[in-house]
């Protein structure tokens, strides 16, 4: 077993992760076997990074034989006890499962059960439409964002180098199998500015200013909107913008910019308890019996759940389900929800603030 050490100086990585915790606390980790099941396939490297000494540093573990796997492992698992938080790319999938399946095998007792876990996979690819990307392999998400790398292959390919090299050691062979995780482990590192993305649709964002516009329509018809200038909770590695739902979305670096469609019309609030209420044909309102008893029998009757309504004329802003109450609606059948935008609601940062947070949830899920 060979250990490979190396520092990559003057490396920084773009994204807070001292937010969640001291970079010292964190471990990222990938490992290369020649098969998907531990059974019948060995785990030939096992390569992490990590920040000590005021660097980031990569660590590898190599196999020179698969008899040398038990051997990889323990010394793996000595290193990483101080750590507390592991960062990998899809490893709640393969690479946990897999080395915990390898420890049962060779009948050591390690686990993972002390780290807090971070999957750059699970994390960013809920998004992968938003980002306006085919798939979210970790090549795929190097390629957006510029990241060139040296290695050329991908891991199936080189499990027959590994499976020669055994054979026939030579030290061409071994660095190409260093490279490719060595790639691998720093990509990881050059990808955690995405993880903005999971913090823009699950973090906290705040509206700064809030306005209305008036605006004419490619069909010549007047229109009114209200835009939001959003601060962002991290740092977008790139400019994004997206139209989703009849909303706008642009957001750049660490400001946002969303437009939703204002209404002004007339709707329709509709009461629950239908069966204490008559309805006034000739007025379109819904009364509460305590009231409306005193109308004549003529002028009313008993309210259904279609009926059960009173009308308002005012502002109104969409909502795709109970946001804000209370909530109107253009008819009974709509599945439309809007709230009003009162005098009071104008003002109110905070009410502006969740329903961004809100409306941003909604696109990443129309996806």
């Amino acid at each position: 077993m060979q250990i490979v050490k190396q520092t990559l100086d003057s490396f920084t990585i773009g994204y807070p992760l001292e937010r969640i915790a001291p970079l010292e606390q964190f471990l990222f980790l990938d490992i290369e076997t020649t098969g998907f099941t531990a059974k019948s396939s060995s785990l030939y490297l096992i390569g992490t990074a990590f920040y000590a000494e005021g660097s980031w540093q990569i660590r590898q573990w190599f196999c020179e034989n698969p008899i040398e796997e038990a051997a990889l492992l323990s010394d793996f698992f000595a290193f990483a006890a101080p750590f507390t938080h592991l960062i990998h790319f899809n490893g709640n999938n393969f690479d946990l499962p897999y080395l915990l399946q390898k420890c049962a095998q060779h009948k050591l007792p390690h686990n993972f059960d002390d780290f807090d876990g971070i999957d750059l996979y699970k994390r960013i690819s809920p998004y992968k439409a938003f980002l306006h990307i085919p798939n979210c392999k970790q090549k795929t998400l190097e390629t957006l964002l510029g990241i060139q790398r040296k290695d050329l292959y991908h891991g199936g390919e080189l499990i027959e180098v590994y499976q020669n090299y055994v054979q026939t050691p030579s030290e061409e062979a071994r660095a190409l199998l260093l490279l490719h995780n060595r790639d691998d482990m720093r990509g990881m590192l050059q990808i955690l500015p995405l993880l903005a993305f999971y913090d823009l649709f699950n973090g906290e964002i705040r509206a700064k200013k809030v306005q209305s516009n008036r605006y004419v329509d490619y069909n010549g018809q007047d229109r009114q909107e209200v835009l939001m200038k959003l601060a962002l909770p991290t740092p977008l590695p790139m400019a994004v913008s997206d139209l989703s739902n009849g909303c706008y979305f642009s957001g750049e670096k660490s400001e946002g910019i969303l437009k939703v469609p204002l209404y002004e019309e007339e709707m329709k609030y509709y009461y629950s308890n239908y069966k204490d209420y008559y309805y006034l044909p000739a007025e379109d309102i819904a009364l509460h019996k305590s009231v409306s008893s005193f109308v004549d029998k003529a002028h009313r009757v008993q309210a259904t759940a279609a009926t059960c309504y009173t009308r308002k004329y005012g502002l109104f802003l969409p909502q795709w389900d109970v946001m804000t109450e209370p909530f109107f609606k253009r008819d009974y059948k709509s599945k439309e929800l809007f709230f009003e935008l009162t005098d009071d609601r104008k003002t109110d940062r905070e009410l502006f603030s969740r329903y961004a947070q809100y409306l941003l949830g909604k696109m990443a899920k129309t996806y």
